[in-house]
């Protein structure tokens, strides 16, 4: 074995199968219309390829790095709930939302600095998840 650390590949296989399709709405919601529509299952398949590539040849600097994408695309979505025109995917920033946040609290079992340096995130997903299950969707009424 090359000594290369890859106890985090372990912690759950939640983020690999149920990620890709989230955050593949949650880029094409957060964008302006692309010029060149992209079908969703085409996006969900090359967020599927991304996180492939990540997991099998990353490293967990690296795997952190793209679930702190995932968060950035969460918080927008919560930040703009409940402020007019539905900012994203909220079905879609909450699951990820829940799935980086119990990757990211499971974190605190395996050596290194993993727990320490996702804290902000887990703040802000915490933040997030309450907002996006307690404010109803624009036009709904409480």
């Amino acid at each position: 074995m090359s000594g290369r650390r890859l106890d985090w590949l372990g912690l759950t296989p939640e983020p690999e199968r149920e990620l890709p399709a989230a955050v593949a709405a949650l880029r094409a919601s957060s964008h302006h219309p692309p010029e060149a529509p992209t079908a969703p299952a085409e996006l969900a398949a090359a967020e599927r390829r991304r996180v492939e590539r990540l997991v099998l040849r990353g490293s967990r600097h690296s795997w952190l790095r793209y679930l702190a994408e995932v968060t950035e695309l969460v918080t927008a979505v919560a930040a703009g709930a409940g402020q007019g025109p539905e900012p994203g995917d909220r079905s879609a920033a909450l699951l990820a939302a829940e799935v980086v946040l119990d990757h990211h609290r499971m974190l605190i079992g395996l050596p290194g600095a993993g727990y320490g340096r996702t804290a902000r995130d887990r703040a802000a997903l915490e933040s997030a998840v309450r907002t996006l299950r307690s404010t109803p969707r624009t036009g709904e009424s409480r």
